[in-house]
């Protein structure tokens, strides 16, 4: 800024440009309520840091850009043909009228505005003044959907020096694009001329450009057009009562009487005299044009900070509502976990197939009958039945593998079926789901277990095989008996009776114990409980890894990273208000 010191203008273009840069890379993907309203915010916050914020701090004293803005109909074009006193501007009953925004300037002041100083995204077009009843350029079409809307530059010896006249597009027209340019370039004013009618100065969509005027404490002419002599009166008395009670009362207000227009479509140019000697005033007075200035960019950095604090509470809800979504995921997920361990080790999985073949493998008669009879021979009765030809172990294996299989599946898709519903009872939820959805376990997760199933069957046999290293004594059971050792060590681990009554207690109650003590018999009751222990752990974090796989189908869903922390906004919002402050 020209009145601040070198280091400190820098620092205040640093902190601009460190605020845009931010505000451009901010992502508020979940569709929260209020979500969109605040993602356009941003971008026009980033396009008036472009536009008119940056420009106008790196150059306080460059000549003050005056937009003549307001409703369809309402006499803008007619209006500044009449301060230059010739046809510049396209007036008509078609509309939209002003396809091409014309920025009229004054000759010495073309090198201020022939660059990208301000309204960078917009293209120039030179046009020139000319004699006559036609407008004072070449007469481009509507440009095309997508393409790159113009300014035509217009030099005028008629416009004062120090100010420049910006003819918008009506901000209540038929066209989005042109209702958008003229919300671009409303943003990018040192001051509003404001242009209504005697029949319209009460419409809404004027009004509430209005009050973004009052919260940006900008300079505002109103030009009351169109005022039949008989109600001036009382027109212009409602219209001030209503600018004062919007925080507009120090407003400018002009009034140009119902004129008939002459066969160059002019106004009289006593009509618009008081008007054109305001804005003469203006121009003739630098430290007044100054202030005006610095009073709309102070207002306008102040409105920049409360933007970037509203994005700063956007950012903070969006994490917010992740970590609702997230919770529910995690706390299904985790509810699905402990199902499946309660039904590891409450002996709930020796019930059916696999208690009928332990008990294949065992023998259920015979073998118990000696456990009952004398304890103390069991090591020769196990003996004698792994030299004999008993059932093979891998049906044991299998049975558990099924059972087990269909527990971890059955609970990882009540898990995605409740997380499913809970995100779809939200508005970010359901967005994040789209019309798909997650209920149900992914393609493949079944032959996953499957294959983790056995992974962990493999280890436990493996552990067996470790603990056996060493032991001569126990060679010949370890070499005759590997599987049903292992099939033994997965009864013990799913033994837990917790969950049975009655006659099940009694039965998997007794077969836990054959296999228990066949264990012990070769092992030690020591080394049992600690082969026990780490079979359990190693399962259980197979079964966690398996869970946290299908879960992660939902938070990979959750990225939420808005790009910039809400604590780097909050500081910004904090520079910001020093700098309007400064400024």
């Amino acid at each position: 800024m020209s009145s601040h010191e070198p280091s400190e203008a820098a620092a205040g273009v640093a902190l601009l440009e460190s605020v845009r840069e931010d505000l451009a890379a901010l992502r508020l993907p979940l569709a929260l309520p209020g979500t969109e309203q605040t993602r356009q915010e941003l971008r026009n916050a980033v396009a008036q840091l472009d536009d008119y914020i940056l420009p106008r701090y790196r150059s306080l004293d460059a000549p003050l850009l005056a937009v003549v803005g307001g409703s369809t109909g309402a006499g803008k074009s007619t209006l500044v043909n009449a301060l230059v006193g010739h046809p510049v501007t396209r007036a008509g009953a078609i509309r939209p009228t002003t396809r091409q925004p014309i920025l009229l300037h004054h000759p010495e002041d073309s090198g201020w505005f022939e660059g990208q100083r301000v309204l960078p995204a917009l293209g120039r077009i030179r046009g020139a003044v000319v004699d006559g009843p036609t407008p004072a350029h070449p007469a481009p079409p509507a440009p095309a959907a997508g393409a790159v809307t113009s300014l035509v530059l217009v030099a005028d010896p008629a416009v004062p020096r120090g100010v420049a006249l910006l003819d918008a597009p009506d901000v209540d027209s038929v066209s989005d694009d042109n209702r958008r340019l003229a919300g671009q370039l409303l943003a990018a004013a040192d001051l509003w001329v404001f242009v209504t009618t005697a029949n319209r100065y009460a419409d809404a969509v004027p009004w509430r450009l209005l009050l973004d005027a009052a919260s940006r404490d900008i300079t505002v002419a109103v030009v009351l057009d169109r005022v039949p002599p008989a109600a001036e009166a009382e027109v212009s008395a409602d219209l001030t009562s209503m600018l004062s009670r919007e925080g507009l009362g120090t407003a400018r207000m002009f009034v140009v009487p119902e004129l008939v227009l002459d066969a160059a479509g002019m106004l009289p140019g006593p009509a618009v005299e008081p008007l054109r000697q305001w804005l003469g005033e203006l121009a003739r007075d630098a430290a007044g044009r100054a202030g005006i200035a610095r009073r709309t960019l102070n207002g306008t950095l102040t409105a920049l900070s409360q933007r970037v604090e509203g994005a700063g509470r956007a950012v903070s809800e969006q994490q917010r509502a992740a970590e609702v979504l997230s919770g529910d995921a995690r706390q299904a997920y985790d509810d699905a976990m402990a199902r499946i361990l309660d039904a590891t080790r409450d002996g709930a999985l020796l019930r059916g197939e696999v208690l009928a073949r332990w008990q294949d493998f065992v023998g259920t008669g015979e073998f118990f009958r000696a456990m009952e009879q004398n304890i103390g021979r069991f090591r020769d009765r196990v003996g004698a039945f792994f030299r004999g030809e008993p059932a093979p172990a891998v049906r044991v294996e299998t049975a558990i593998e099924t059972g087990l299989q269909a527990v971890i599946v059955d609970e990882a898709a009540n898990a995605a079926e409740h997380t499913d519903q809970r995100w779809r009872s939200d508005p970010a939820g359901r967005q994040l789901l789209g019309t798909d959805g997650l209920a149900g376990t992914s393609a493949g997760f079944a032959d996953a277990v499957a294959a983790e199933i056995r992974a962990w069957q493999g280890g436990l046999m493996e552990l067996i095989r470790t603990e056996g290293q060493g032991k001569r004594t126990q060679a010949r059971w370890l070499s005759f008996g590997i599987n049903g050792l292992g099939a033994a060590l997965m009864i013990v681990v799913f033994s837990m009776t917790a969950g049975l009554t009655g006659l099940e207690i009694g039965v998997a109650g007794g077969t836990a114990v054959v296999g228990q003590r066949l264990l012990e018999a070769v092992f030690g009751e020591d080394a049992v409980r600690r082969l026990a222990r780490t079979a359990r752990e190693d399962l259980h974090e197979r079964c966690q890894v398996l869970l946290a796989s299908e879960r992660e189908r939902f938070l990979s869903r959750l990225d939420v990273d808005g790009g910039v922390p809400p604590d780097v906004l909050a500081g910004h919002v904090a520079a910001l208000r020093r700098l309007a402050a400064s400024a």
